[in-house]
């Protein structure tokens, strides 16, 4: 075999390879991007390349995959719903000590079905892997809890964290958030009392104040965090 047929020979395995590793990379980056969705730019955004982003995503799979994650049984599940309406229940009269019960209910959800809680950014990067649709209210919702701990928060903005974790809450649960608004007939988060503009969160909320839910509260639109779907209504 002469010189130059060795050599074309080598140069079509070259190209042959870097076809092939070309696929590869590609059908990788559709995964991650479809497994994490909103997450994968986030982290891209971070990075400063794509290869880099791409690792990180990959190294959380990794992590997670040997945890021992397990769902709920359905005795916990119906626990933890009813658990979940007492805080919302208690936010009328509390809405920071609601909103720190639902960081600890959601916290607890965690722990049994096999996630470790002791850091917050380790939380949301495990969280991201198999919930990458709502770890983004999980985000929001520890935000909003810092600036109330600072006693910068409103009334509303405890509410939209309570709406946040409630969705997080949800798909941890594996059911639609819909459900727990539903369950034994108690009203849904979205139909809490709205509060004045200017009502401190550490103030309270005077239920006196906010009187009952008015009657067309039931009807009104449910927040769109509560069609946020759950990733296991993804995979399907």
């Amino acid at each position: 075999m002469s010189g130059g047929s060795i050599v074309l020979i080598v140069i079509v395995v070259i190209v042959v390879l870097a076809v092939i590793g070309g696929v590869a990379m590609a059908v990788r980056r559709r995964r991650l991007q479809q497994q994490f969705g909103p997450e994968y730019d986030r982290v891209l955004s971070e990075q400063d390349s794509r290869l880099r982003a791409e690792a990180e995503l990959t190294d959380r799979q990794r992590r997670v995959r040997k945890l021992d994650i397990r769902p709920l049984s359905e005795a916990s599940r119906q626990q933890y719903s009813a658990q979940w309406l007492a805080v919302q229940e208690k936010f009328v009269d509390a809405p920071q000590q609601a909103v720190i019960a639902a960081y600890d209910l959601v916290a607890s959800v965690m722990t049994e079905r096999g996630y470790p809680i002791e850091d917050d950014d380790q939380m949301q990067s495990d969280l991201s892997v198999d919930h990458a649709a709502t770890v983004d209210h999980f985000r929001a919702a520890r935000q909003i809890t810092t600036t109330a701990a600072a006693g910068n928060a409103q009334t509303e903005d405890l509410r939209q964290a309570l709406i946040h974790y409630r969705a997080l809450f949800s798909d941890l649960l594996g059911e639609p958030e819909s459900a727990l608004a539903s369950q034994n007939g108690t009203r849904s988060t979205n139909a809490t009392p709205a509060f004045t503009e200017g009502t401190r969160a550490d103030d309270g909320a005077d239920p006196s104040d906010a009187g009952a839910v008015p009657a067309d509260a039931e009807a009104a639109p449910e927040s769109t965090v509560a069609d946020t779907p759950t990733y296991d209504q993804q995979r399907r």
